[in-house]
């Protein structure tokens, strides 16, 4: 029984193994099929992670050098510099120059190396780096000029083999030190933006440099586009950020001009409020006491926006501030003003003025004014317009100006507003001024409903912010009332 099922399984076995040959066979000739594709997969795999990984490499070098090149040196010439300097490390050239295109002129914004394509410098080894930048920002060249004139022509990439002998190089002082030169145009979107060059080969001294280190020159442009473009966003931002510091600083400076309480003196009861533009500029008003009996109220303009306007203002403060001890006249504190502003200032800088000067024991006011507005007067339910003659300060010497003033006595209940050019010059829309008559009747008609001096200021200045479109100069009034109610109040 045993031999017989051993027998009978070696015949079971044998007539197995044809078919395990078949099956081993089929299988070897899948391997061998496969196991190729799969390796050449993973060396694409693997080129494909190397490339990337170069790629990411080359980019966190980018993104350092851009940001130790803002930090660490000077700031845009530094990143510019940095630039310079990984092109010629990557390329193996002596010295790199990075250009870019400035009122239809290439402009040197980026040097490393002793770059001996400077007009003005006849020793650029012993120049140093911050001598070549400033003479490559100084050198404007032609598109069509000189070195750069065929080279970026066609905006094509050239190698030339030796620019010691080459006629477009024949100007530089340094021509003879010259061996191989490469230059390759920097393309955004079709449109020449700038060029680099490259200047003597050092892989092999005095030979020209070699297609693969045009290519690899070719390739960094995009890179020093990059850089520009992030230099160019740097530096809007910079400026910005510039404009914003002297914006504030331009603020506080004015808003340190203003009074910080509103003054009651006698009868007269005195309010202030300016509404500042999205700039500043140069509006301000002071309340300043000559005696126990008289009160100088002001408000003026001075010319132009930002920090110069508020020194202006400023300076105009002290000098009316200085001149308290000495008064005399209205009329001469508006000429002596006017002498030292035209005397410290230059010829375009002045201040439009308009001075109230109050006289608490004789109800008397008296108005003067320097190229100001109007003073506009609420008088027994009246609108009365006072505008005596009057040049700005500072435009003229003393004996060219004049001022008038006029003197009315103040009854109960008169209210008097003085404002700065941004209330009637205000327009909407249609560019339509505010205008002087609409600004009368609004004070007009708040002055009729309100017995106080606050809610007639918040209407007439909420009037014309409602009217205008886009503020584009501050706005700023002072309203002088004399105690007493309204008669006939609505």
């Amino acid at each position: 029984m045993l031999m017989v099922a051993a027998a009978n399984a070696g015949v079971s076995v044998n007539s197995m193994l044809p078919q395990f040959g078949l099956a081993f066979g089929a299988a070897l000739v899948v391997l061998l099929f496969t196991v190729p594709v799969a390796l050449r997969r993973i060396r694409r795999l693997q080129s494909d992670l190397d490339r990337a990984s170069a790629e990411l490499r080359e980019t966190t070098g980018f993104l350092t050098r851009f940001s130790n090149g803002i930090w660490q040196r000077d700031g845009v010439d530094g990143v510019m510099h940095a630039a310079a300097l990984n092109v010629a490390e990557k390329v193996d050239a002596e010295s790199v120059g990075i250009y870019e295109f400035v009122d239809g002129k290439l402009r040197g914004v980026g040097v490393s190396g002793p770059y001996p394509l400077v007009r003005s410098i006849d020793k650029p080894l012993l120049t140093p780096y911050e001598e070549l930048l400033r003479a490559m920002h100084r050198e404007l060249w032609d598109q069509e000029e000189g070195v750069f004139c065929k080279l970026l022509e066609n905006r094509q990439r050239e190698i030339i083999p030796d620019a010691s002998v080459d006629s477009r190089f024949s100007m530089l002082p340094n021509a003879g030190t010259l061996r191989s030169v490469m230059i390759a145009p920097l393309l955004v979107d079709g449109v020449l933006t700038g060029a680099v060059c490259a200047v003597n080969n050092k892989t092999v001294p005095g030979r020209p440099f070699s297609p693969e280190q045009m290519e690899c020159l070719s390739q960094l442009r995009n890179e020093i586009i990059m850089i520009q473009d992030l230099v160019r966003v740097y530096s809007e931002m910079s400026r910005r950020d510039r404009i914003d510091q002297e914006l504030s600083f331009a603020r506080t400076l004015q808003l340190s001009l203003l009074p910080s309480d509103s003054p009651e003196w006698g009868d007269f009861y005195i309010e202030a409020r300016t509404c500042p533009a999205k700039e500043v500029n140069g509006d301000f008003y002071d309340f300043i006491r000559i005696d126990d009996d008289r009160m100088l109220v002001l408000l003026g303009d001075a010319c132009g926006k930002g920090i110069p306007a508020c020194m202006l203002s400023a300076m105009t403060r002290s000098f009316a501030r200085s001149m308290v001890g000495t008064f005399t006249t209205l009329n001469k504190f508006m000429r002596d003003i006017n002498e030292k502003l035209n005397r410290d200032t230059d010829v375009d800088r002045f201040v439009t003025l308009g001075c109230c000067l109050l006289d608490r024991k004789n109800n008397l006011l008296e108005f003067g004014r320097a190229g100001h507005t109007d003073l506009v007067g609420f008088i027994h339910r009246h609108i009365r317009v006072i505008s005596p003659d009057g040049v700005a300060l500072g435009m003229l010497p003393d004996d060219l100006v004049s001022f008038d003033t006029i003197c009315i006595s103040v009854d109960p209940e008169s209210t008097f507003m003085m404002y700065s050019d941004g209330m009637t010059e205000a327009v909407d829309k249609e560019k339509v001024e505010f205008g002087q008559a609409r600004l009368s009747e609004v004070f007009s008609d708040s002055c009729a409903k309100h017995d106080e001096t606050s809610p007639v200021i918040d209407e007439v200045m909420q009037r014309v912010s409602e009217y205008e479109a886009d503020q584009s100069d501050d706005r700023t009034v002072v309203l002088i009332r004399r105690g007493g109610h309204y008669a006939g109040k609505i």
